[in-house]
């Protein structure tokens, strides 16, 4: 059997960059060769993760077509999230906990999708199914990606199935959850040393909404005030990203880890849909959503709903 790359969506979080580690790993252990990359930078959250567990970042590629024929996605299927030649591969297998959209193939494939608050949640789920021992190591980087996508079970994406798992995994782990997730969460709370266009690229993923080209980013704080602070250079370099994308909407998601609510930028030609979507009036292009903390169950669906 050739060679097959696993890998998460572009603008990677914990979830995608640890999910494809593990994913790998039990491929391995099952008589795959396989192997774990990357489509973008590691965040510092992430990185805490990764260096708390004593494991190494997958490395970074580009393309994915000009080393292999098959590949596997974690953690995401839209296209446009993924590596920018997967139309030249054929995907195998798709682990996820997103929606389904601009996504098909030629041929059969394993597809494992469930509404669940985590990638991490499924891949557990595989090795108890297929009876692969999960190490102390793996499992501290499954329980970090529940943690990171839950905002340590807090987020309305938090199944009961998240919180079973988390609790599984950190007694092989050998943390404490709380402990261990609210300093790993301020860890990726740190925004003082990224520039404004690491800031606006951490976290964030591109949507087809209707007829329109939306991009949704989220960065996680604890005092949303310091990434405003930055707003006039934010909203230039959100410009220049919207003219070379030619995106109809960009939405910057302000989240409060502490107080778990967020504050929404929105700039383009489709901002309206924001205001109807949240039932908001945008003040010089901001807005409050309070209690939303989830793009994927809560921020994405109401907007797609108003651009469908």
């Amino acid at each position: 059997m050739s060679k097959q790359l696993v890998f998460g969506h572009k603008n990677p979080d914990t979830d995608t960059i640890t999910s494809a580690i593990v994913y790998a790993e039990l491929k391995k252990k099952l008589g795959v060769d396989a192997e774990a990359v990357r489509l973008g930078e590691v965040n510092g959250e992430t990185a805490f993760a990764l260096d708390y567990f004593n494991t190494k970042a997958p490395r970074l590629v580009d393309t994915v077509a000009n080393e292999v024929s098959d590949v596997i996605l974690v953690d995401h299927n839209e296209k446009q999230q993924s590596a920018n030649d997967i139309e030249d591969v054929r995907v195998v297998e798709v682990i996820d906990h997103h929606r389904i959209a601009n996504f098909e193939t030629n041929e059969a494939l394993y597809y494992r999708a469930e509404p669940v608050g985590c990638t991490a949640t499924i891949l557990l789920k595989l090795f108890k199914e297929n009876n692969v021992e999960v190490t102390k190591e793996l499992a501290g980087l499954m329980l970090s990606a529940i943690i990171s996508d839950s905002l340590l079970f807090k987020s309305p994406t938090c199944t009961d199935q998240d919180v079973a798992a988390a609790k599984e995994l950190e007694a092989i782990a050998g943390v404490d959850s709380q402990v261990y997730g609210l300093d790993m969460l301020k860890a990726g709370a740190d925004l003082s040393q990224k520039t404004v266009k690491e800031l606006i690229s951490l976290d964030a993923k591109e949507f087809a909404m209707g007829e329109k080209k939306v991009e949704i980013a989220q960065v996680n704080t604890v005092d949303v005030k310091d990434v405003l602070a930055r707003q006039s250079e934010i909203e230039a370099t959100l410009d220049q990203v919207i003219s070379e994308k030619g995106l109809d909407l960009f939405v910057l998601v302000i989240t409060d880890i502490l107080a778990n609510d967020s504050v929404v930028l929105a700039l383009g030609t489709s901002t309206d849909a924001v205001e109807k979507a949240f039932n908001v009036t945008l003040e010089n292009r901001v807005a409050s959503l309070p209690g939303v903390v989830s793009r994927k169950k809560q921020v994405v669906p109401p907007l797609s709903e108003i651009l469908q």
